[in-house]
């Protein structure tokens, strides 16, 4: 007969709990240090960018700006971000998380800040997101495969944007001007990120069990083998995932779509509150094209970004000073707006955490007591 199990036995082995992980800590340090970073930065734009650019009245253009079409910015922004909550919770509530619209703010609003405050490219919000999906009760493989999956639906609207209005500006279909280097160029690019993506998609999901003579292998030779296979097979089931998502008529995906949508539709009404927008094409595709700059090392793409769209929309024939306003007024209400509500998100998020792990505890006794008695009924009968 088999012994009843104790209630040290029924901790769910995909979720072992470790109290002493408090995930990305915002220390006072880092606080200080994100706050001299952003002064810096605007200092630096200030006095510098328009030295740089030849720009030195550029800056009076903003005593001239429109508050009704900044107020409209403002109304975009919260738009954006409302895609941006709605399509995460889309996309993790399809694991069986279950994280509700508020936890589902905390988390994003929390992750947008710490990707400013902590290492480039972004690190810091996927780790501080995936720490907060742990916690939530997620196992790891789920998080991971929800985060590539969440990534790609994502990005998708990037790259097709990229085909679509790169190729349509180049042959004329989309009015305004077509320069090669920021329409067919990125075009291009576009169409071999979506291959990439379909191609990743073919990897077997179950790569490391195909290769198990590599895998299996002991020493340093067996890590790498089991390295090797493990990345492109979660990568398949994170793409599968995606595309399987976006074969159904989840209201979420459109969260994608506002995401990006209302992003350019700020930066239309910052061109509007200091002059004129370029044809939508060109709004659309120097939009896109400067946030290649993401990709540079830098905290956020903080100047790269500035830089990247101020080029692009340089490179169509947009009047430099016009550009520069509209671009650094849109970066403010996307990217410096948000940090204080992603601070608050953070402190708030620390407390949703610990309900999370305070309603697991008790939990486990009553899960305990029944098994026990379920066991001990067992062994009369």
């Amino acid at each position: 007969m088999r012994e009843p199990a104790t209630s040290d036995e029924l901790v769910d082995d995909e979720f072992v709990e470790d109290d002493n992980d408090a995930g990305i800590q915002l220390s006072a340090r880092r606080l200080v240090a994100l706050g001299v970073f952003l002064i810096l930065a605007v200092v630096g734009l200030y006095y510098l960018g328009p030295q740089m650019a030849g720009l030195e009245r550029t800056w009076r253009r903003i005593e001239r700006g429109d508050p009704y079409w900044l107020l409209l910015a403002l109304v975009f922004t919260v738009g954006s971000f409302g895609g941006y909550v709605a399509l995460f919770r889309g996309v993790y509530i399809r694991a069986g998380s279950g994280i509700d619209w508020r936890e589902s703010y905390e988390i994003t609003m929390a992750g947008n800040m710490a990707a400013r405050l902590f290492a480039a490219g972004g690190a810091g919000g996927i780790l501080l997101t995936a720490w907060a999906l742990r916690r939530s009760g997620m196992t790891p493989r789920q998080v991971a495969d929800k985060s590539i999956s969440f990534i790609v639906v994502t990005y998708i609207v990037y790259a097709v944007a990229l085909v679509v209005f790169g190729f349509g500006l180049w042959s004329g279909l989309i009015a305004g001007p077509a320069p090669f280097g920021v329409t067919v160029a990125p075009a291009v690019l576009g169409c071999l990120l979506i291959a990439a993506g379909l191609l990743i998609a073919f990897v077997p999901t179950d790569l490391e069990r195909r290769l198990g003579w590599l895998t299996r292998a002991n020493g340093r030779f067996g890590k790498w083998g089991r390295g090797l296979a493990n990345v492109p097979a979660a990568a398949s089931t994170g793409v599968r995932d995606a595309l399987a998502h976006l074969g159904t008529r989840d209201p979420a995906l459109l969260g994608a779509l506002a995401f990006w949508g209302f992003q350019i539709a700020v930066l239309w009404a910052a061109f509007r509150a200091f002059g004129e927008s370029p044809p939508f094409g060109v709004l659309v595709m120097g939009f896109f094209v400067g946030m290649f700059g993401n990709l540079l090392p830098m905290p956020g793409g903080v100047g790269g970004v500035e830089g990247g769209m101020i080029g692009a929309f340089a490179a169509f024939g947009v009047d430099a000073g016009l550009a520069f306003v509209a671009v650094l007024v849109y970066r403010a209400f996307v990217f410096w707006l948000p940090l204080l509500p992603g601070v608050i998100a953070y402190f708030q998020l620390l407390r949703t955490v610990e309900r999370w792990r305070e309603e697991r505890r008790r939990r486990r006794p009553l899960v305990g007591r029944a098994v026990v008695a379920g066991a001990a009924a067992d062994g009369r009968s």
